[in-house]
C-alpha cells in the first residue's frame, strides 16, 4: 500500500542511501527461493532501520521475527564492535538461509539465532537491550511488549513494524477471524498510553512506529 504517490515514493527512495550489495543478493534469492517474499523490510525501510541504529549506537539488539535476515543485517550496521544482536524466529526451514548471510557480513559472529517461541525465549536471554525490533505475528504484538520493557534500558528504543496494517487499522468493521487487525489497534492505544514510553508513529511503508523508553 503506497501512502504517497507512487512516483513520489520512486523518489524518496532514489534519493536515499543505496542498498548495500549483499542485501541485494538476499533480496534476489529471497523472490527466488523463499515463500512470501512481501515480507522483506526492502531497500527503503532498511535504510532506515540501519540510520537509526547508527544513531543509537546500541551494545544489544533483540530482533522478534528474523524472517530471511534482512532487517538484522541492516541493524547491525549500528551496532557496537563489542555488541550481539539477538534474533528470534520460529521457521525452522529459515535457519541455515538466514546463518548463510549473517556469516557473509562482517557481523556474523555478534548475530545469535534463537528457534521458537519469542514469549518463551525472551526471558531466558541474559541481557538488557538497547535496541528493540517487532516484526513478527501481530496478535502478540502487546505480548511482546510486555515481555520486553523491563528488559529495554532506559533511553532504549523498540521498533514496531506494520502498525498501519495497509491502513486495516482504521476498519472498525473488520471480520471476525481476522484477529490481526484489532490485536494493532490495541497495540497502538498501548504505545500511545503507557506512561514508559514516548512514541511516533511513522508512515513508512506500512507503518514503523518508534518508542523511546522514558524510566
Amino acid at each position: 500500500m503506497h501512502f504517497i504517490p507512487e512516483a513520489l515514493d520512486n523518489y524518496v527512495v532514489a534519493h536515499s542511501e543505496d542498498e548495500p550489495e549483499l542485501l541485494q543478493q538476499l533480496t534476489r534469492e529471497t523472490y527466488q527461493k523463499i515463500l512470501q517474499p512481501r515480507m522483506l523490510s526492502g531497500h527503503y525501510q532498511g535504510r532506515v532501520l540501519s540510520i537509526i541504529s547508527k544513531l543509537v549506537n546500541p551494545k544489544h539488539i533483540l530482533e522478534i521475527g528474523t524472517y530471511t535476515g534482512y532487517s538484522a543485517l541492516c541493524l547491525a550496521e549500528g551496532m557496537q564492535r563489542n555488541g550481539a544482536l539477538h534474533t528470534i524466529d520460529i521457521n525452522e526451514e529459515l535457519v541455515d538461509f538466514q546463518r548463510k548471510y549473517f556469516d557473509t557480513s562482517n557481523y556474523g559472529h555478534q548475530i545469535h539465532q534463537h528457534l521458537g517461541n519469542a514469549l518463551d525465549i525472551i526471558p531466558k536471554l541474559n541481557s538488557s537491550f538497547d535496541l528493540v525490533f517487532i516484526d513478527a505475528d501481530k496478535d502478540n504484538y502487546a505480548n511482546y511488549f510486555n515481555i520486553i520493557i523491563d528488559k529495554l534500558n532506559p533511553g532504549g528504543i523498540i521498533l514496531s513494524d506494520n502498525v498501519l496494517w495497509s491502513g486495516k487499522i482504521l476498519d472498525t468493521t473488520f471480520k471476525k477471524e481476522d484477529t490481526a487487525t484489532p490485536a494493532l489497534i490495541a497495540y497502538n492505544r498501548l504505545l500511545k498510553e503507557d506512561p514508559r514510553v514516548e512514541t511516533v508513529l511513522l508512515p513508512i511503508r506500512d507503518g514503523l512506529t518508534i518508542s523511546r523508553k522514558i524510566f
